[in-house]
């Protein structure tokens, strides 16, 4: 085969060649295919050229990126043979469930049955919306029937109909207030605005509408300008930024909270902590340069980073996000040094990259499995025999831990669990890696050997799961978290300074903890500015999960004065906690 001869050509040169093409009037399908290869052309070298692209990422870039799960993987791989030597003599494997994907790839067990529904949903799902009651006109309950002119009517359910109305996301009024002017003394006399209206131009419905559908969609500034100007409805895209600064900023209800969920997430038994990139405009390339010309003091970086923290507070999770030149463990770090004294030392859930570690705090450290799980799920293809046992092994500890919480085990109970079944395969497992090292049957440095390495470098942390009470297998929960940060980023692109960033954060998490916990954003949105001085007042009582409590506690009736109460026993108010006490940070965890 002859040696193919490197060409650098721009998009522009490519461009110019299928001008000339078009205009040499090739065939349609013929001019097709070649747009398509001259297309192909330019990501393909871009990809190249980056030293960090692997053949298998160039793969998925032009393929597409294949599922991880373990059916998927073993029919990838086919079924084929344990041809690695010890490998069915080490193997301890655990009873398949007739539900295991692993088990169903395999022909055992029945069919998984499909959800049965047509994608409608029942009235019951709009618990938001306006419910209009209509009366039958002219007959009520008791009344003779219409029909028979015999029998009664009485009660029964009602006829549902669900209506649906389209509107812009933000809508316009108009108000005409008449004028009269005195043609002598020049008095004027206005229409005084409906009752309970204000003057002000913006709405706070305007703000928690703006920040769903920016912070809680990704959807940017521009296309919901354009939107709503195709509407007749213009809301420019500097105004939108106006509105939601202005819905963060210092001493505003959003702020205050989000400053007391930081101070409630450090008081959490586990934390799962991971990064994800990020963009700054204001702390990268020509505008850095022409800032720091300015004498502006900028942050020290060597990345720029979107922290997404998830903390277990008792059965709530507290999601947090944290964008700037801070990685994982300096934003731990801050979160952390809020905890109380007398609370025992956290658990801590991250995969192995030490910026999740590095810090100024004290955890008992619990590794991510699914990452290491993936160093073998890269490699199965090129290794499929070892690859599939140990694959089928990580697959038998989740389905074991499936079954805990299934069963809604206790921390201790589903540790006992794990000792007694989980246990005994990773041991195994352990000891068949160790062998195939030292007996020089995996190359050290191939693909596979590497995985080994790196499952064994970390095996105290990827095993906390039968160790101690309450360590989660993976981080799965941080990562589904921070996806809400990427859908963001692959959007709007980037932030223009660090308050928008900061601005970002704070909304992100106020939204996204009350999609886990349940809650009505738009409904907590509005409750915050609203009562923006009792906020300010108790933030801690007005934190996603707990909101309605405090606003049952305003919104309900004075009660009686003691005087015109009867002589009874009078129950106590029930008592709300202050926030947590804040201490210093704890000593940073040895490298022992």
């Amino acid at each position: 085969m002859k040696q193919p001869v490197l060409v650098s050509a721009t998009q522009e040169q490519l461009d110019e060649l299928l001008v000339l093409a078009r205009a040499a009037s090739f065939p349609q399908p013929q001019y097709e295919l070649l747009a398509g290869v001259l297309g192909t052309f330019v990501p393909v070298m871009y990809a190249l050229q980056n030293a960090k692209t692997s053949l298998k990422r160039l793969r998925q870039i032009l393929f597409g990126k294949r599922t991880e799960s373990t059916a998927n993987i073993l029919k990838r791989i086919g079924n084929g043979t344990d041809s690695q030597a010890g490998l069915a003599d080490q193997t301890v494997r655990a009873e398949p469930a007739p539900d295991d994907p692993a088990a169903l790839s395999a022909g055992v067990g029945k069919e998984p049955k499909k959800h049965k529904g047509h994608g409608r949903s029942a009235a019951a799902a709009y618990s938001g919306a306006k419910v209009t009651e209509i009366p039958v006109p002219g007959l009520k309950s008791g009344d003779r029937c219409p029909n028979c002119l015999i029998g009664k009517v009485y009660d029964a359910p009602p006829k549902i109909l669900v209506k649906v109305v389209g509107n812009p996301p933000l809508t316009a009024s108009i108000f005409k207030c008449g004028c009269l002017r005195c043609r002598l003394c020049d008095y004027t006399v206005r229409a005084p605005l409906p009752v309970g209206m204000s003057t002000v131009k913006y709405e706070p419905s305007c703000a928690t509408v703006l920040a769903l559908l920016h912070y809680g969609s990704g959807m940017p500034f521009h296309r919901l300008d354009r939107l709503q100007s195709s509407m007749q409805m213009p809301v420019p895209k500097s105004t939108q930024w106006e509105i939601l600064d202005k819905l963060a900023a210092a001493n505003s209800g959003p702020r205050l909270v989000y400053e007391a969920m930081i101070v409630q997430a450090a008081q959490g038994k586990l934390l799962h902590n991971d990064d994800t990139t990020a963009r700054i405009l204001e702390l990268m390339g020509a505008r850095r340069a022409k800032a720091e010309a300015a004498g502006k003091t900028l942050p020290k970086m060597k990345a720029i980073n979107t922290t997404g923290i998830v903390s277990l507070v008792d059965n709530v999770k507290v999601i947090l996000f944290f964008t700037g030149a801070a990685h994982a463990g300096i934003n731990m770090t801050k979160v952390l040094a809020h905890r109380a004294r007398e609370l025992a030392t956290p658990m801590q859930m991250c995969d192995a990259l030490a910026a999740n570690t590095k810090g100024d705090f004290l955890t008992f450290l619990a590794l991510c499995a699914a990452h290491a799980r993936r160093q073998f799920v890269d490699v199965a293809e090129s290794f499929p025999d070892a690859c599939r046992y140990i694959i089928e092994v990580f697959a038998n500890v989740y389905r074991i831990d499936d079954e805990a919480k299934d069963r809604t085990m206790s921390d201790v109970a589903r540790l006992t669990h794990h000792r007694t079944h989980s246990r005994p395969l990773m041991v195994a497992l352990k000891k068949w890696m160790r062998k195939q090292l030292t007996d020089h049957d995996v190359e050290p440095n191939s693909g596979l050997g590497r995985a080994m390495r790196y499952t064994l470098k970390h095996w105290m942390g990827l095993t906390q799961f039968y160790r101690r009470a309450g360590a989660p297998l993976d981080n799965n929960i941080v990562e589904r978290a921070l996806k809400k940060a990427i859908t963001y980023r692959k959007n709007s692109l980037f932030y223009r300074t660090q308050h928008g960033a900061d601005v970002g954060d704070i909304l992100m998490s106020l939204i996204y903890t009350c999609e886990d916990c349940k809650a009505n954003a738009f409904d907590y949105l509005q409750a915050l500015q609203n009562h923006g001085a009792e906020v300010a007042a108790h933030p801690h009582q007005w934190l996603p999960w707990n909101y309605e409590d405090a606003l049952a506690a305003i919104t309900q009736p004075p009660p009686t004065p003691m005087s015109m109460v009867p002589n009874t026993t009078v129950a106590s108010p029930a008592r709300v906690m202050p926030p947590p006490a804040i201490c210093a940070r704890e000593p940073a965890l040895s490298p022992a």
